[in-house]
């Protein structure tokens, strides 16, 4: 399951976001990169030792624990903290699939989901689109500054080159409690349906149903 969330971040995170990593020192993304997407990535990134950067990495932890879809959607059970990317012109991330164990200052986490989060207007920038290849083909995306994809770390991917302005993203990566993607996505639907019956009619006998299943699914599933 691919899903775009829309207004994860508010104008006035993007704001104050923008503003800091204008001011930041960034570094070669080729520091963080496996031996192999190293040879087709070509991007920056800012420090995290930096406080100002350290405090915008935890605000949008902090962000994303608090966002109900997002966290029915992907049931994090451990996340890497966010890194913000920085792409100019002519820079590009070529095919590459994300590393399946990264380390955590808590150890190392399995990559089930990958995430972006565009921080410019699409306007600001040329190219630079979050290409994914699926079985269905490829499908691209370039979202509204403050939204969100989140799709499998195990789906090939790319960055195309950005031909004018610069491409600025937040991008991170979770190990969901619920290994499995149609397991997920079983839960998720099964969740914003009791969600969309409790909006419109409350707490009824199909609401307690679904939620009775969905709970017990999750026992069923849930790896912790």
């Amino acid at each position: 399951m691919i899903l775009c969330i829309d207004k994860v971040l508010t104008d006035d995170q993007l704001q104050r976001i923008r503003q800091t990593l204008d001011a930041s020192d960034f570094r070669d993304g080729r520091e963080t990169a496996g031996w192999h997407a190293r040879t087709v990535k070509r991007n920056q990134q800012a420090s995290s030792q930096e406080p100002a950067i350290a405090a915008l990495r935890d605000e949008v932890m902090q962000t994303l624990s608090a966002h109900t879809l997002f966290q029915i959607a992907a049931r994090p059970r451990r996340m890497k903290p966010v890194m913000f990317s920085r792409y100019q012109q002519g820079m590009t991330y070529g095919n590459h699939v994300d590393d399946a164990v990264m380390p955590t200052p808590q150890g190392p986490m399995r990559t089930d989901l990958s995430f972006t989060i565009f921080l410019g207007d699409p306007d600001s920038y040329e190219g630079g689109e979050l290409v994914t290849e699926t079985t269905q083909g490829e499908q691209r995306f370039k979202l509204p500054a403050g939204s969100m994809i989140l799709y499998p770390s195990s789906t090939l991917h790319r960055v195309d080159p950005v031909t004018q302005g610069q491409r600025l993203a937040a991008v991170g990566w979770l190990q969901s409690q619920v290994r499995h993607p149609e397991q997920r996505e079983v839960l998720f639907d099964l969740d914003t349906t009791r969600r969309q019956i409790f909006e419109r009619d409350g707490k009824t006998a199909e609401f307690d149903s679904i939620s009775k299943s969905l709970a017990n699914l999750l026992r069923m599933w849930a790896e912790i």
